[in-house]
């Protein structure tokens, strides 16, 4: 009475369920997990230059250079169900012309196996820090905070910041020099 092709087309479609559902288990056993860790960033240095924007006619940026530690142990974030993670440096700052300012510093991917234990010793922003004006000049408040995004095998891409951040000012002038 049933052909081939449509026994073969309800296996497959039960075939799909099952697995459908397991998906979903494997995310749900993950899903509630608090996924934040202490993170440890201490500022070493900080440089500010005012640089030619060559996005405006004649105008002139500020241009932050940051050089950082950063330790932090991502071993508890990892589980069956995290593939990687997306690390990022950001910082934060209020202006004049804008109430929240947010610009990425430096980023890294740690993968599955790798060495989840993070011990960086004078780290040079990986990205520009430039500021679309003059707005880290005397700045007094700009917190650097190390966020990640968890990529798991099934579910949904969580944001999470550290359990840590610090708040540094930028110097009142600029510096003359060429090189950092």
């Amino acid at each position: 009475m049933n052909t081939v092709l449509s026994r073969a087309n309800s296996l497959f479609a039960f075939s799909l369920s099952v697995m459908a559902a397991l998906t979903f288990g494997c995310f749900i056993t993950t899903a509630f997990k608090d996924r934040r860790v202490p993170v440890d960033i201490h500022v070493s240095r900080v440089m500010l230059k005012n640089v030619d924007d060559f996005t405006g006619p004649r105008e002139r940026s500020d241009l932050g250079f940051i050089t950082f530690d950063l330790s932090a142990d991502l071993q508890p974030i990892f589980d069956w169900n995290v593939k990687q993670l997306f690390l990022y440096l950001s910082a934060e700052y209020v202006t004049k012309s804008n109430s929240l300012n947010q610009v990425v510093l430096w980023d890294k991917i740690v993968l599955r196996g790798e060495n989840t234990k993070l011990n960086l010793r004078d780290m040079k922003s990986k990205y520009f820090f430039f500021d679309d004006g003059n707005g880290l000049r005397a700045n007094k408040n700009i917190t650097l905070t190390l966020s990640w995004n968890v990529v798991p095998n099934a579910g949904i891409l969580p944001l999470v910041a550290g359990s840590g951040h610090v708040s540094l000012p930028f110097p009142d002038a600029y510096e003359s020099t060429k090189s950092y």
